[in-house]
């Protein structure tokens, strides 16, 4: 960084980078002294943007705050990380309704070098995700709504918000929200709910409107807004009960098990699995497909869906192919 347009946009990234920095600071990572610093200060003022001086003890240089910098700097790393956050959140569903993630990604590769623009799209149309994409036309939230329900988590602040129910039903609620989560494509408000008196879960995507108010509440301690909303949704009827025993370690089954799927727990024996399900062939081809001995507690028809399934496996063990020789 000999040249001194170099040191001058170095300046500037030191100044996107941190909050303020010092001209003694600057001038040690830039290799100059502080007088330069100024000078170096005054260019960027000159070309339009805004660098303040506060002196003092704390004082220091400092962007203006809320001022967008046209030529927004990346390295290469930083680069490759938000290309690859774009994409993955597209793939996971991460998005808001409005469809910006194809627009964000143009804007970036086309103020990066040639060199790295070229090899991030090389990277992009080469990658393959192994999860399920988003499917088309599902619901996604507002951004306004996102952002509003952000900031009033955030400031401890109760919202009143219009809400639709999964029947069609619109209400209006007076939640505390407690937090937001992103679970299995979808986003979710756990707080609350003044209406009924109890902790609720809202799907985003449903609410049509967010006001805040000026009451302030206070987050139960301890409260996981995480594990509020899978016990929650794990909680919806389901047809049957499911206990198993795994013989295994409770790590190893953490590993291969999500919490969404089942509630997970040491035993005498090993694991205790514990969830819902509409259908018990389906928990019978998963208990198999995880390779582990297990036990079922319950329910007894569980049993008979593993000795379905087991003969179904042997059977076709016993195939061959129409041309094969026995």
């Amino acid at each position: 960084m000999s040249h001194p347009a170099s040191r001058v946009l170095g300046m500037l990234e030191l100044l996107q980078t941190h909050h303020r920095l010092t001209g003694a600071d600057l001038g040690a990572r830039l290799g100059v002294d502080e007088r330069t610093v100024r000078r170096y200060a005054g260019t960027l003022a000159d070309l339009g943007i805004p660098v303040t001086a506060n002196r003092g003890r704390y004082g220091g240089y400092r962007l203006s705050p809320g001022y967008k910098l046209p030529p927004l700097m990346f390295t290469d790393d930083e680069a490759a990380a938000v290309v690859l956050g774009l994409l993955a959140a597209e793939q996971l569903g991460l998005t808001t309704e409005a469809p910006a993630t194809g627009v964000a990604l143009a804007k970036i590769e086309r103020v990066l070098p040639h060199a790295l623009a070229d090899r991030l799209v090389a990277v992009r149309e080469s990658l393959g995700f192994t999860l399920r994409p988003r499917r088309e036309g599902s619901a996604r939230p507002a951004t306004a709504t996102l952002l509003a329900l952000g900031a009033a988590t955030r400031a401890r602040q109760r919202v009143s918000l219009t809400y639709r129910s999964w029947r069609g039903g619109v209400s209006l609620r007076q939640v505390d929200p407690y937090g937001l989560v992103f679970h299995a494509g979808r986003w979710y408000l756990t707080g609350h709910d003044h209406r009924r008196g109890e902790i609720r879960t809202f799907r985003l995507d449903r609410i049509s409107a967010v006001e805040a108010g000026s009451e302030s509440f206070a987050v139960p301690e301890g409260f996981d807004a995480v594990a509020h909303v899978t016990r929650s949704l794990a909680g919806v009827p389901y047809t049957w009960e499911v206990e198993v025993i795994l013989e295994t370690d409770l790590d190893q089954a953490r590993r291969r098990i999500p919490p969404t799927v089942a509630e997970l727990s040491e035993s005498a024996d090993g694991v205790l699995l514990k969830c819902r399900a509409s259908s018990l062939d389906g928990t019978a081809q998963m208990l198999a497909g995880l390779g582990w001995p297990f036990t079922v507690l319950r329910p007894d028809d569980l049993r008979e869906a593993v000795a379905a399934y087991a003969k179904q496996l042997a059977e076709m063990a016993t195939r061959y192919p129409a041309h094969a020789t026995v």
